[in-house]
């Protein structure tokens, strides 16, 4: 489970970042959408990508006290 874990931490920073960028380029007045940027030209894969994007978010909601370390010692969460 430790590999789900880290392709989905991973898939929710690439979303993070990308929202991110989506809104700094809004009030810049761009267009900074990485993953279109990227993938463009497949938009049935750009699709894919931000759906796997959410359930990855979805699975770090639901196993996300589990699998953390901060949250499983009794840290300040």
């Amino acid at each position: 489970m430790k590999s789900v874990h880290m392709v989905s931490w991973v898939l929710v920073v690439v979303g993070a970042l990308n929202w991110g960028l989506v809104g700094l380029g809004g009030f810049l007045g761009g267009d900074w959408n990485v993953v279109n940027m990227i993938l463009g030209s497949w938009p049935s894969v750009e699709w894919l990508v931000y759906v796997l994007v959410g359930l990855s978010a979805v699975y770090m909601l639901v196993s996300h006290k589990k699998t953390c370390r901060e949250c499983s010692s009794g840290g300040m969460m």
